[in-house]
């Protein structure tokens, strides 16, 4: 799918900050089971939402740097991005109705 992307230090920027679109950041680690638990969740609002929401990977543990500048404290965590400004965030495992309502009262 052409709107998920994986980002580390070297494209934050460029894949959030600079994005036409609005971005969700979604910070998960491979060892958090709740962010496994959430990952359907995000596919499945991704695919509704289309071209109009970027969806954007952060491994916590890949690049911790990023999670610390975003004052992520605990995984899963998302941040709704918007011409390059942070929006809202989200802590916790969410059911699809609670990420989509996040997503449209935020956009």
């Amino acid at each position: 799918m052409s709107n998920h992307v994986d980002v580390t230090g070297a494209n934050f920027e460029q894949e959030v900050l600079n994005a036409e679109a609005p971005v969700l950041l979604k910070f998960w680690a491979p060892w958090c089971g709740p962010c496994k638990m959430m990952a359907p969740v995000v596919e499945e609002v991704a695919n509704e939402k289309g071209e109009g929401l970027k969806i954007v990977n952060v491994n916590v543990d890949d690049a911790p740097e990023i999670a610390a500048e975003q004052g992520v404290r605990g995984v899963p965590t998302v941040i709704l991005f918007k011409s390059g400004a942070k929006v809202a965030s989200l802590v916790g495992a969410q059911s699809k109705g609670q990420l989509s309502q996040f997503i449209e009262q935020n956009l």
